[in-house]
């Protein structure tokens, strides 16, 4: 680290990963494994977010029955008839776990129009497109409005979505942790992939601690 990719946590912001029940619970119809191992660490960055009172943003994937909106890769499934996270389901929501309450639910409309859900205080649902958070969504625009110059990406399949966002950040000139225990399928390429280009990859403790550190002194 130096100062130019050095995290800055009283600036930073939590970005969570389609951890959603179609993605994550068994048995379901894109299971991603090793998503539900990492839930627990994702509710301790949760918790200590929420304590700090910086941002959260879970990042969602919503696929229309028709399959329009989907990747070309997975338009022939959804048009087949196998439903994925399809607007109104419960395959869609966010893992239980995650939520500030028991009663929040997707709001697809607004979602799907682009705008930001309030689930909470300072917590937020965006849906993404494609595999990238900042593809043509309004992300980077919130951050900046909200000062946040560090992203601490947490959630599911590395290869996938988290890896495509990570690298828009970086394009953005954003700062960037990856909690390792926190993020399914990643490997030892893939962190070695992440630390050149500047990413710190921290676990959930060690994230912790750095906070504690960052109160201690101030």
């Amino acid at each position: 680290m130096d100062a130019h990719t050095r995290p800055d946590l009283t600036h930073s912001a939590l970005i969570t990963i389609d951890t959603q029940n179609d993605f994550t619970l068994e048995n379901a119809p894109a299971c991603i494994p090793g998503t539900r191992d990492v839930i627990a660490n994702m509710c301790r960055l949760l918790e200590l977010y929420r304590n700090q009172g910086l941002p959260i943003i879970h990042v969602i994937r919503l696929y229309l029955p028709d399959g329009s909106n989907a990747e070309l890769c997975r338009r022939h499934m959804i048009e087949q008839g196998q439903p994925l996270v399809a607007p109104g389901t419960e395959g869609a929501e966010l893992v239980r776990a995650l939520k500030p309450a028991a009663s929040v639910k997707l709001d697809a409309k607004t979602l799907l129009a682009g705008a930001f859900q309030v689930i909470g205080d300072n917590e937020y649902i965006m849906y993404k497109p494609r595999w990238g958070a900042f593809y043509a969504t309004g992300l980077e625009a919130f951050l900046h409005h909200r000062g946040v110059n560090t992203l601490v990406f947490s959630g599911c399949n590395f290869p996938n979505c988290p890896r495509t966002s990570i690298y828009e950040a970086s394009e953005r000139d954003f700062r960037i942790v990856l909690v390792t225990d926190a993020l399914s399928q990643l490997n030892a390429q893939g962190e070695r992939d992440m630390r050149t280009i500047g990413v710190q990859l921290l676990d959930t403790q060690a994230l912790a601690h750095q906070f504690s550190r960052v109160a201690t002194s101030s």
